[in-house]
């Protein structure tokens, strides 16, 4: 696989505009293998840690689980989370820690990537995390970073990402810390759901 299919493939907002049947065709979600898709379920942690008086105090912020997006033409698109802001950082979302991962197939093409949460921002049922790609096989992508928008529906999650509008990863550049797009895209039904965790700041 040549870089210009990766990037094409990997680069979501760019392959909506592509036909179905295409190589990086957009479309509904298909199973990924473990062996291929790069992506590991992420099994959502408890929202409370252990105080030192032995209670359970909830985390300040949380993004957990791991779903398919919905695409009509069988691309495999899946994206995980394990994000966490500890109650002891709950004025800094910037000490949020954890990773989450996103890979996107289709015709026998494609990529994946990690990246390491450098912030992370809930309000309600909606969270905004963004981290630095640490591994991938997309050329040129370890070392950006990326912005995801996730909206706990309860029923039907949505999800978007900082490259709706330039391509892929690799061409979005000096990109701020908690920064993504609307959550335009649908998870499909039946794969798994994102679970948000609520931040209280203290103003």
């Amino acid at each position: 696989m040549n870089r210009r299919t990766k990037t094409a493939v990997l680069g979501l907002g760019a392959a909506l505009l592509v036909t179905a049947g295409a190589t990086g065709a957009t479309g509904a979600a298909g199973a990924v293998t473990s062996a291929s898709a790069g992506v590991t379920d992420s099994t959502p942690s408890a929202p409370s840690v252990a105080s030192a008086a032995g209670e359970r105090q909830r985390e300040a912020a949380a993004l957990t689980g791991r779903a398919k997006l919905y695409r009509s033409a069988g691309d495999d698109i899946t994206f995980s989370f394990d994000a966490h802001l500890a109650a002891k950082d709950n004025d800094d979302p910037l000490k949020a820690t954890g990773t989450f991962e996103w890979s996107h197939y289709a015709g026998g093409d494609g990529a994946w990537a990690k990246a390491e949460v450098d912030c992370l921002v809930t309000g309600g049922k909606v969270a905004v995390v963004s981290g630095v790609v640490t591994d991938s096989d997309l050329p040129g992508a370890k070392g950006k970073r990326v912005g995801i928008t996730v909206h706990d529906t309860g029923r039907q999650d949505r999800l978007g990402y900082s490259w709706a509008s330039t391509e892929n990863p690799v061409e979005t550049k000096d990109l701020p810390k908690c920064v993504g797009s609307a959550p335009f895209e649908k998870v499909k039904k039946g794969t798994g759901d994102f679970t948000v965790v609520p931040w209280n700041p203290k103003f």
